[in-house]
């Protein structure tokens, strides 16, 4: 008697390559099921944003032509994922459905659901590991609590093993006798009505390929130097996996193998600094989801319970937010940070850690508006990630920098943009200006502006707010926050 389908759920793990869901399915030897739900009522809060939802589509589009290239496809459904399946379980008398875990709050509970429903139906109910090097409840404390500080978190993990990434070695998918019905890509209405994205088709490939692609790009040209150049905007000098990561057509482990692969000569892991350095930033990634599903809460309150009484400054009319969002701050590496992020959906890391620092510090507006604006605007709007990078810079999550660290915008700029070819890419008013003037230009003489063009507070905004004022406000509330104690 045959075997009766295999589901294979697909989520945040749009690749065939190390995907233990498809291969667990392909090796209990039954026709197998591709299937992707939109359910956006179950992503809780947190459903996906503008600039995610642009590259779902992509990244879909991508994979169903990836199963079709191997006698299968991609079913697409939208509405609550556990009567999908129980939909799809009964009209297709599947006995299996396997998927690859998440750990955003809503998701765990939802699947716990499922799996406890469909193993009492007596369904072969599995998840697996697919996202991370080591999942979070793997690593501990020796107190058997979760790590809260980065250092001795990722000390722990480099002394565990990490698998190699499963090979997809089918030459063809077992397909079913008939499909069933399924949605077109476009009736998931992914794509923005009003397009907004040519920057963001402009910058990106999404699927697996183009995964694949960047990071042999980077392993080949910029690895080994990623110490050196990953704090250079102006560069090309960070891995920029991030989006491909956040979308699962690449998994850690392939990273993880990648930079294995460059230590075959030498024998010596990892092959340089670079490259250590390099695995401790997806070390970060890991960190980051370990501190979500300990601490669910975070997305929304502060890990340290008491910053949730900072007293945030007022903005009426949003005046300082909306400044900060389009671009129009008056510091040029702020403004070239976020007018990256609005036309390409990515911005680099740190000019992310100096626009957040600006607005939860310069400006005393919550990180949660930022964390908000990040989550719709990012490619790679991952809510670990972002969750942590935000608690992080206003000093009230796990390994934070302390809420008296205000990053100086312009020290930053004149630091790691120093030719300043950042910010006349992203703010082309001030391409004229020479690098001596360009990180604060309304320092400079009126002739150097007027040889440039630059009119400040008519083609260029003034600074919306002056730095020292701005750091002295933030530290007097940090003060009044710690009951007058001072910042040492």
């Amino acid at each position: 008697m045959p075997l009766t389908p295999t589901i294979v759920w697909f989520r945040q793990d749009l690749r065939l390559q190390d995907n233990p869901a498809l291969h667990a399915a392909l090796a209990r030897g039954a026709a197998v099921l591709p299937v992707y739900i939109l359910d956006e009522p179950g992503e809780g809060r947190w459903g996906a944003g503008g600039a995610t939802r642009w590259w779902r589509h992509h990244a879909l589009a991508a994979l169903d032509a990836s199963l079709r290239d191997r006698g299968s496809r991609l079913l697409l459904f939208r509405g609550n994922a556990r009567a999908v399946l129980r939909q799809l379980v009964n009209g297709t008398e599947a006995g299996a459905v396997y998927w690859n875990r998440r750990y955003e709050p809503a998701s765990v509970a939802r699947d716990q659901a499922i799996k406890t429903e469909f193993a009492a139906a007596g369904l072969d109910a599995r998840s697996f590991n697919g996202a991370l090097l080591n999942e979070p409840h793997a690593v501990l404390n020796k107190q058997g609590r979760p790590f809260q500080v980065f250092t001795p978190y990722w000390r722990t993990c480099v002394t565990l093993p990490v698998a190699a990434p499963l090979k997809f070695g089918a030459a063809q998918i077992p397909a079913p006798a008939g499909w069933p019905g399924s949605l077109e890509l476009d009736e998931l209405a992914l794509r923005p009505f009003i397009p907004w994205d040519r920057g963001l088709a402009e910058t990106w490939e999404p699927g697996e390929t183009g995964a694949a692609r960047r990071l042999a790009r980077f392993a080949d040209r910029a690895m080994d130097d990623y110490d050196e150049h990953r704090n250079r905007p102006d560069l090309d000098g960070t891995s920029m996996l991030s989006p491909w990561l956040h979308a699962g057509e690449l998994s850690p482990r392939q990273v993880w193998a990648a930079v294995k692969a460059r230590s075959r000569a030498s024998g010596v892991f990892p092959p340089s600094n670079g490259a250590r350095v390099f695995l401790a930033e997806v070390g970060w990634r890991e960190f980051a989801h370990h501190l979500l599903f300990h601490f669910p809460h975070t997305p929304e309150q502060p890990l340290r319970a008491e910053f949730a009484r900072f007293p945030w400054a007022e903005d009426p009319g949003g005046m300082h937010l909306r400044a900060w969002q389009r671009g129009r701050t008056g510091y040029p590496i702020v403004d070239a940070g976020m007018r990256q992020l609005w036309h390409t959906g990515w911005m680099h890391n740190r000019v992310r850690m100096v626009v957040a620092s600006f607005l939860v510090k310069h400006l005393r507006l919550p990180w949660q508006r930022g964390a908000e604006w990040f989550w719709d605007t990012l490619v790679d709007a991952d809510l670990a990630n972002n969750t942590l990078g935000w608690q992080w810079t206003a000093g009230c999550g796990a390994d934070a920098a302390p809420y008296f660290r205000v990053f100086a915008p312009v020290l930053q700029g004149v630091k790691f943009d120093p030719h300043g070819e950042y910010v006349r890419r992203w703010v082309p008013e001030l391409a004229k200006l020479p690098a001596k003037h360009i990180q604060a230009p309304w320092e400079a003489p009126a002739d150097v502006l007027a040889a440039a063009g630059v009119r400040l507070g008519a083609n260029y905004p003034a600074p919306v707010v002056d730095h020292g004022t701005a750091r002295a406000a933030a530290l007097a509330a940090f003060k009044r926050l710690r009951g007058g104690e001072s910042e040492a």
